[in-house]
């Protein structure tokens, strides 16, 4: 009688890295819906803040027995307070960012454990300080080369900031120095820059998060700024940003590069304080 043979065990196919077309696509649709939503959640907040203080005003003059007009109600409306872009630009930047990682890049038990396990080991925080401080002195040794060839670029944000400095110093620490870089680090490094990591792509991540990074920090058009100077901010930040996604890809988590910009940004606030400088 011959023996049964049991069944031979299916075969498991473990799949591959995505390919480099799957990954470029999915960078990009990520990116336009991060931008879509910036925009709108943008436009919306200013909308929002607009009719609640047009609301106010109206409400101010027929109070005192007057009759508002179109004209007198928008020159009352003015530009909103330091407190209220700080707010609008938390909720249209912090929104894509948690929403595009848990819907298209929520990472899985095996990378949460992995990021635990790394940020527990020593060399980790050597690597962040290391970047840190790199970060710092590229961003001043290209200021200074900069300043002594004429070029003095001011940055879309410092207004702001210098503002927010003087009325709502608390505030800015917090979000300067940890909100926006767990938000800016979740977008930029874990879903943008991440996407071609896994395809196996780090490289063409590092370049393509970085210019993206670079240039939602300073869109051409909106300040004074003249080409030259432009260029020169986006070196700044696009080596800032190619620095936090080495950093990220180099230790295998996430909070190396949140730890790291925090750190910078903490720095350039000091700065700013002490000696007035963006």
């Amino acid at each position: 009688m011959s023996a049964v043979l049991p069944p031979s065990p299916a075969t498991v196919s473990v799949p591959g890295p995505p390919s480099l077309r799957s990954a470029v696509l999915g960078f990009c649709i990520d990116l336009l819906i991060a931008i879509g939503l910036l925009l709108l959640l943008s436009v919306a907040g200013f909308a929002v803040w607009g009719f609640l203080r047009s609301m106010g005003e109206v409400q101010a003059v027929r109070a005192q027995g007057g009759s508002p007009s179109p004209a007198a109600i928008m020159a009352a409306i003015g530009q909103p307070g330091v407190m209220v872009q700080l707010l609008i630009a938390l909720v249209s930047t912090a929104t894509p960012a948690v929403l595009l990682y848990f819907w298209r890049r929520r990472a899985t038990p095996a990378e949460q454990a992995t990021s635990r396990a790394a940020i527990r080991r020593r060399s980790t925080w050597g690597w962040i300080a290391a970047v840190a401080a790199g970060v710092f002195m590229l961003s001043n040794l290209v200021s200074v080369l900069a300043s002594a060839l004429g070029i003095k670029p001011v940055p879309t944000n410092l207004p702001l900031m210098e503002e927010a400095i003087k009325q709502w110093p608390l505030a800015l620490v917090v979000f300067a120095v940890a909100i926006a870089p767990a938000y800016e680090e979740l977008l930029f490094r874990r879903v943008l820059f991440g996407r071609l990591l896994a395809a196996g792509r780090p490289w063409l991540g590092v370049v393509l998060s970085s210019l993206t990074f670079a240039l939602v920090h300073e869109v051409p058009g909106i300040s004074g700024n003249g080409v030259v100077a432009i260029a020169q901010l986006w070196l700044v930040y696009g080596g800032m940003g190619a620095a936090f996604a080495w950093l990220y890809w180099r230790t295998g988590t996430l909070w190396a590069p949140i730890l790291a910009h925090g750190i910078n940004n903490a720095t350039a606030l000091a700065a700013l304080y002490f000696f007035g400088l963006g």
